[in-house]
């Protein structure tokens, strides 16, 4: 039976006992129906601590951390979005991050749901166009979306309720206390009854007023906290789904890009241009910042005319660089450790990590109008602000002539974060006074697109009369590009600057992240950065996945040293007591120390971040049986066994979600740890595809994977969609370290081995295929 709900009253003294039942500032807005908006004016932040024998400080992640920094950049304009309520009954809401796959927009419905006491399949989520009013409160990324959101979307909908009961009630001519709502419908016990959409105009507001509402306790949720499906999963599977690539617009030609032969080389000079635009279907040829653009009436058209192309090329960015090279930069540039080795004391470890690709699963696409007084664009971004901004100066057009639609996208790894490729789509439009439809190739995508910084990072521990008195670790990497800032040109521009700029804001957004949670005396973990100019990005949870394993494989190590076994380490320096609790459960669930073959071990990961906590037991079978496996055209090695990952997400929305989440985070783990990676050469990545890039396939998933959701913890959703891939990482490595005996030092473990014969850097764009039959599994 479905549940009915009241408005609420409150005890006796005035106030609410339940956090969640805090009186909130919103918004009627003036609208044809029925639109409620909200005020966050006095959210609060905190966090916690304990104790140990040898107490480590916190830091300061452990007090105010990334998210809390975004949360309250995103606070002054939170009052700026609405939920509408429709004639037909359904709710609507424009939603201000970007959906890549990450079932943001499935949780937001839910929120909606909740508070609104509308089925779930009646709330219609769409995308926001890029709206520069919400200045630092439109940017996808950091594991914040449905942290930042959730009370404000809340608060929205639990206004739209309540003026629709107050409108009820003064139809009817009864209190409003007497209404209840359930299913999109009002009722009053002398048995009348409307309709959501029934009431939603004469509900609607001629003038925008501020009101107040009260939230649904926790303890009355049925939709929040719920395993629900994706409202868009029947439509993925079916294929009607649409993304990016699948967009029409009238004129917009298909168009490519032949492009250099090191990261962001120039073009000096095109020989036959010409010729290529007299080839069949070609309608132009341009010249752009970083290649040589043609349209055409077909992609296959393109692809021809663009390997045709005769050009010269200039130098780029990172020429002459390659794995060896930027790797001697990092060991130069590591910053020195304070405490001098102390002999049997001191426990020290080197870890390399190589590039990584950033690279989505969709190809990089972009649909670009340019006229001469005004411009379109339809993308994927995570940062739609700071691309509506800089394209409008790119063009020379005033910001509000140029409209940029945010699109769906099919995966994203932080690529999105980067708005080049829609900016790229413009500078063609303009150059060829027509409307193009850019699409990058594979190629493309690994060699010109974004990768994860190689890093190196370094560990020495000192410990005495079984505990330990000092960690440090330093972490030395390429420079990641936080170009794109919080979301907006202010902050982008800052991150830019000549002094301090990318530099700074990558140590804050480092120390904002990073944390020892163990009681390891005085600890200090320091970032230092080379400013090679490689096209970065923040993939999948930044800095974390890298320092984390380091840090777990030194756990071990410390254990090992004094004797014992990592978990029972683990539980006596342990100071944060979420992650206690995770990783209690998933030593009960994961069966710790069970009885293993030689050749096959277990290994345990944990990491708090985002206010959440996780804990990953492997399993990892290093057997020559298997590591020597034969499938055609594949890597395999060692292959993770069996998976048990426990999760603690405050308070999670949609445990299902979040259960794909986790198990998304842990074959990025699998595939950081032992296969996929880029090798540089001469200034380019190798890798020219996803044939050439070994991330997690079928043949080496875990078989048995177990994603546990923790009970809520907290009143308030952690981050999640990274969450998941730092202790993954960390324990397959030291899984395999118990495997085989030896601490592994380099990853993906097999990254001395390459496994795939390059396509030619030109042209750049390899011959399409006409043998993909063969090539069938």
């Amino acid at each position: 039976m479905a549940q009915q709900r009241r408005l609420p009253t409150e005890d006796p003294a005035g106030t609410s006992r339940d956090v969640g039942r805090r009186t909130f500032l919103g918004y009627l807005l003036a609208a044809p129906t029925l639109a409620a908006g909200v005020s966050m004016a006095g959210v609060a932040l905190g966090g916690g601590q304990a104790e140990a024998a040898v107490p480590s400080l916190p830091q300061p992640a452990d007090l105010f951390d990334l998210g809390d920094l975004q949360n309250l950049a995103a606070l002054p304009t939170s009052g700026l979005i609405a939920v509408q309520v429709n004639e037909d009954g359904t709710a609507s809401f424009a939603l201000h991050r970007t959906e890549v796959g990450q079932g943001i927009a499935t949780a937001v419905a839910m929120m909606i749901a909740e508070e609104l006491d509308l089925p779930l399949e009646k709330v219609r989520v769409t995308l926001a166009d890029a709206r520069p009013e919400l200045m630092m409160n439109q940017l996808t990324g950091g594991s914040n979306s449905v942290r930042s959101i959730y009370t404000p979307v809340r608060t929205a909908a639990a206004i739209a309720r309540e003026q629709l009961v107050r409108t009820a009630a003064a139809r009817w001519n009864v209190p409003a206390a007497e209404i209840t709502t359930s299913n999109g419908v009002l009722s009053h016990g002398g048995g009348r009854s409307a309709t959501y959409g029934s009431l939603a105009k004469a509900a609607a507001s001629p003038t925008t007023v501020q009101v107040s509402v009260r939230l649904k306790a926790a303890a009355d949720f049925t939709v929040i906290g719920t395993p629900r499906n994706r409202l868009d999963a029947r439509d993925i599977v079916t294929g009607r789904k649409t993304f990016g690539m699948d967009l029409r617009v009238p004129g917009a030609k298909p168009c490519m890009v032949r492009r250099p032969p090191t990261i962001n080389g120039t073009v000096r000079s095109v020989r036959n241009a010409a010729a290529v635009r007299a080839m069949p279907g070609i309608t132009d040829v341009a010249v752009i910042t970083y290649g040589v653009a043609v349209r055409g009436d077909t992609f296959g058209q393109c692809v021809d005319a663009l390997r045709a192309l005769d050009v010269v090329w200039g130098p780029g960015t990172v020429d002459g660089e390659s794995d060896a090279t930027v790797r001697a930069k990092l060991k130069a540039a590591q910053l020195p450790l304070a405490v001098p080795p102390l002999g049997a004391l001191s426990v020290e470890g080197e870890f390399t990590f190589a590039f990584a690709s950033n690279a989505p699963l969709e190809p990089d696409n972009a649909i670009a109008d340019v006229r001469p007084d005004r411009a379109e664009i339809w993308s994927t971004l995570k940062v739609p602000i700071d691309a509506k901004q800089d394209i409008a100066r790119q063009l020379g057009l005033p910001q509000d002539k140029v409209v940029v639609h945010v699109v769906t996208g099919g995966g994203s790894f932080g690529r999105h974060l980067f708005h080049n490729v829609a900016a790229e789509a413009a500078e063609i439009s303009q150059k060829m006074g027509k409307p193009v439809k850019l699409s990058w190739t594979r190629t493309d995508d690994f060699r010109q697109g974004r990768t994860h910084p190689m890093s190196i990072s370094r560990v020495r521990a000192t410990h005495l009369l079984g505990n330990v008195l000092t960690y440090e670790q330093r972490h030395a990497s390429t420079q990641t590009d936080f170009s794109h800032g919080l979301g907006e040109m202010i902050t982008s521009t800052a991150a830019e600057l000549p002094i301090g700029g990318n530099l700074s804001f990558a140590e804050a957004i480092f120390q904002l992240t990073q944390s020892v949670p163990y009681n390891f005396g005085v600890v200090t973990q320091l970032l230092n950065e080379v400013p090679l100019k490689f096209n970065t990005g923040s993939m999948r949870n930044i800095y974390s996945p890298n320092v984390t394993c380091a840090r777990e494989l030194m756990v071990d190590k410390l254990a090992a040293k004094l004797g014992k076994d990592p978990v029972a380490f683990r539980r006596e320096f342990l100071k944060d007591e979420r992650l206690r609790a995770v990783m209690e459960r998933a030593v009960q669930v994961g069966q710790w120390g069970r009885t293993l073959p030689k050749g096959v071990a277990q290994g345990l990961g944990l990491h708090a971040e985002y206010r959440g906590a996780v804990a990953t037991l492997v399993e990892i079978d290093c057997r020559p049986e298997t590591v020597n496996r034969t499938i055609p055209d594949a890597v395999t090695g060692p292959r993770v066994t069996k998976a048990t990952v426990v999760v603690d997400a405050g308070l999670p929305i949609n445990p299902r979600g979040l259960e794909a989440q986790m198990i998304g985070g842990l074959n990025d783990a699998i595939a950081l740890a032992l296969t996929s990676s880029l090798h540089m050469k001469d200034g380019i990545p190798l890798e020219g595809s996803w044939d050439n890039y070994f991330y997690t396939r079928q043949w080496n998933t875990p078989p048995e994977v177990q994603v546990v959701v923790m009970p809520p913890t907290t009143g308030n959703p952690s981050g999640a969609g990274e969450l998941g891939v730092a202790p993954s990482f960390a324990a397959v490595a030291c899984a395999y370290a118990r495997a085989t005996g030896t601490m592994p030092t380099s990853f993906p473990i097999n990254h001395g081995t390459l496994s795939f014969e390059p396509y030619p850097l030109q042209p750049s764009t390899p011959q399409s295929p006409t043998n993909g039959l063969d090539s069938a599994f």
